[in-house]
């Protein structure tokens, strides 16, 4: 991104910078970027991103020794922000992320490994 340069400083006198981004984009990645605060919720993206296939809510009980219920709350907080999709497969709930990310969504993920 290139330098923007301001107007000259004049005491008293405010330079406001113009604001690049859209300010519900901002509210958009802001979500997400509070979903991925957790260090645990972070490393289930990252397992996530690197899965071929989608993982068993089981899998991360295992992988984090936590309970399902701490599991789940973790990839409710995921899926608010619009990072994971769920599917069923009887009693089971299979956890990947999204397919339609937004870029700036996924460049904060891809810069995660």
């Amino acid at each position: 991104m290139a330098a923007v340069e301001l107007p000259e400083r004049t005491r008293g006198t405010c330079c406001v910078p113009k604001r690049r981004v859209r300010a519900e984009k901002i509210a958009d990645l802001a979500e997400v970027l509070k979903a991925l605060a957790d260090p645990t919720r972070l490393e289930m993206v990252t397992i996530l991103r690197a899965a071929k296939d989608p993982v068993c809510i089981c899998d991360f009980t295992a992988t984090f020794d936590l309970q399902q219920p701490t599991v789940s709350h973790h990839m409710a907080k995921l899926r608010a922000a619009g990072i994971v999709e769920s599917t069923k497969r009887g009693i089971w709930s299979f956890y990947s992320l999204r397919t339609d990310l937004p870029a700036s969504v996924r460049r904060v993920i891809d810069a995660l490994s």
